[in-house]
């Protein structure tokens, strides 16, 4: 019995031992997994901080500015991209005496005392991380200098950086805009502020679609980890995290349109927008006189800029949707399309015109001062008749007269990506009483009938009113061509809500402005048959005509000084049969729509119909020396080939 239970408890012994030896042989084989791990760590993945522990080195985070997206046509041509530009900025944490920095580089390039003082200030006002631009568009000769002295410039960093250029600038630079460096204003208009913004001199757009666009334009910065050590040289960099950078936009602008339109201006100060009239894309928007904006990418002098200031053309001025005139006689479609939709008049019906409208004690004048005798619509149209509209606008009331306009697109807002784009005006009673504190006078319908008085518009909005009218289409205008998914998901333009025989009697009075002999535009017609336009000229007043000035002769326009002259206006369509193409041009102080205005459109249109130099033969022909002139001129300008042998006499 007991050796049993000797050997017994032998063997329960032997089993503990076992399983103690088995017990302290993993806990050692861990300690040692352990240690080898902690070892392969230290050595293999925490080497490169401790490496940089070592050598007293650490690592920054920089930004890193985004590419800016491109701007191209509706053909694809490049209008605004970026070009290299050879820069130095400078970091505050790893400058130490920036004072001392900029000191030394004076000694290399040349930054006037009053530029130090500036990017000192910046300095204190930036994160120290955030680099700060000390010069840029160096030579490459001065930029290599600087990069032979870095290791006595800490903080100091070369950078090729990018910088915005703009193609066609003489005609493109109320459209697309420009940028310049970002502003404390900038950023305080920003609700969540983009770090990439801190960065001083980063381009950001100040008018035009560079400005509308911005956001999507800018894109989105970068991040870069780089090792620099004790004297701030970087080492390397350890990684990057790439931005994004910005959309690309697409115009619906024709460059060779938009370049002979702004030929054609010249150097008047005016300008003219022609349209898609059916889909409403804008294929030229130009106002004259243009400037450069590349000058203000790179900072424009004091002087350029006094002299853009001081010119009384308004160079700055986007005419086109900024500018705001009295529509003058082409707003008289609106009238006849209202009076004819309340029935307050027939097609047939007429009204006398001795050359002049009693109103009480009061004569309103008819631009004709001999009258035009008994007219109806379509011939009140056709030669522009004052007094027949102040008959029909005292008939209809300035209440629809207004609301008319609105159908027609004035009065109203678009939304384009521009800045300081104007709805114009359209006035009622309310409007004066809360304005001036004064009722409504029968005068002031008489005045808005003619597109004088209270009412305004701008050249675009006339270019909309024509596209209704020719295409009977609720048309809305449009800058930016639309992706495919856009494009399909696009809905059909509605129908304007003005009945059809008024679209086609309107029609007819703009058809024979230009087509019949006693039109007020009737020289300026295209004869041929299959490209003929209709349309209506305008002039508007910008002073009162005194009642001694009538009696003793009004002053012509040529005799006046540049500022008192009347605005020349014309709007027009085309084909008249099948038409695609809606154009309005404003020359401001021109004098006579007729004689200003439309030889201008005339030559805008057909080079679109022709689609470049039109054929001499589209022009009647005792003009045609003239114009072949002039049409040789513009060609030999913008080097635009002849397919229609058009200038062969």
């Amino acid at each position: 019995m007991s050796d049993f239970v000797s050997k017994k408890i032998s063997s329960k012994l032997k089993k503990r031992i076992h399983r103690r030896i088995i017990l302290t042989g993993i806990l050692k084989a861990g300690v040692i997994t352990t240690l080898g791990w902690n070892i392969r760590k230290l050595q293999i993945e925490d080497a490169d901080n401790y490496k940089l522990l070592a050598e007293a080195n650490r690592v920054n985070l920089r930004l890193i500015p985004p590419s800016r997206g491109l701007i191209f046509d509706r053909h694809g041509k490049r209008l605004a991209f970026n070009e290299q530009n050879y820069k130095i900025v400078l970091i505050k944490e790893e400058a130490g005496d920036a004072k001392e920095i900029l000191d030394k580089l004076s000694k290399i390039i040349k930054i006037p005392s009053n530029k130090k003082n500036k990017i000192l200030s910046d300095i204190k006002k930036r994160s120290p991380f955030i680099p700060i631009t000390i010069a840029e568009h160096l030579s490459w000769k001065e930029f290599a200098k600087i990069s032979v002295n870095l290791p006595n410039l800490p903080g100091v960093l070369p950078n090729v950086g990018l910088t915005r250029h703009y193609n066609e600038y003489d005609s493109f630079a109320h459209v697309i805009g420009y940028v310049g460096p970002v502003s404390e204003k900038d950023i305080e208009k920003e609700k969540n502020v983009d770090p990439v913004l801190q960065i001083p001199k980063f381009q950001v757009g100040k008018v035009g679609i560079e400005k509308k666009l911005e956001n999507s334009l800018r894109g989105t910065a970068g991040v870069s980890r780089v090792e620099v050590n004790a004297s701030g040289r970087v080492m390397r960099e350890l990684n990057r995290a790439e931005g994004k950078s910005g959309a690309n936009v697409h115009l619906t602008i024709d460059t060779k349109l938009q370049k002979f339109v702004s030929e054609r201006l010249n150097d008047l100060s005016a300008s003219a927008v022609f349209m898609n009239a059916k889909s409403g894309e804008i294929l030229s928007l130009v106002s004259t006189p243009s400037y450069n904006p590349n000058k203000f990418v790179l900072g424009i002098s004091k002087t350029d800029w006094e002299e853009l200031l001081n010119d009384k053309r308004k160079p700055l001025l986007n005419k086109a949707t900024s500018g705001a005139y009295p529509p003058g006689s082409t707003f008289k479609m609106v009238v006849a399309a209202a009076a004819l939709e309340l029935g307050l008049i027939g097609l047939r019906d007429k009204i006398f015109c001795p050359g002049y409208y009693e109103l009480g004690s009061r004569k309103f004048h008819c631009w004709h001062k001999g009258g035009h005798g008994t007219i109806a619509l379509t011939e009140a149209i056709q030669k522009s008749c004052d007094v027949y509209f102040y008959e029909l606008s005292r008939k209809v009331g300035v209440k629809n007269i207004t609301r008319m306009a609105k159908k027609f697109g004035l009065g109203e807002p678009y939304s384009l990506p521009l800045t300081g784009m104007t709805k114009g005006f359209m006035p009622s009673k309310e409007w004066k009483k809360g304005r001036f504190g004064k009722s409504w006078l029968v005068g002031d319908t008489l005045n808005v009938g003619i597109g004088q008085g209270y009412s305004l518009a701008s050249p675009l909005q006339l270019t909309v009113m024509a596209s209704r009218i020719a295409s009977g289409q609720n048309t809305n205008p449009s800058l930016i061509k639309p992706s495919r998914q856009e494009i399909s998901h696009s809905e059909v333009n509605k129908k304007v809500g003005i009945r059809a025989d008024i679209l086609k009697a309107i029609r007819k009075g703009m058809f024979d402005v230009l087509n019949d002999k006693e039109g007020t535009a009737y020289k300026y017609r295209s004869i041929d048959q299959k490209k003929l336009i209709a349309g209506k000229t305008g002039t508007s007043q910008v002073r009162r005509i005194t009642r001694e000035e009538r009696e003793r002769g009004v002053i012509k326009n040529e005799d006046l000084p540049w500022e008192k002259r009347d605005h020349a206006l014309f709007t027009c369509y085309a084909p008249y049969d099948n038409p695609d193409y809606a154009l309005s041009v404003v020359v401001e102080h021109g004098g006579s729509g007729s004689k200003v205005a439309a030889p201008i459109a005339r030559d805008i249109m057909l080079f679109q119909l022709f689609n470049g130099i039109p054929p001499i033969t589209a022009y009647p022909e005792e003009q045609r020396s003239e114009i072949n002139e002039r049409l040789q001129k513009i060609a030999s300008k913008l080097n635009i080939s002849n397919p229609n042998n058009s200038l062969s006499l």
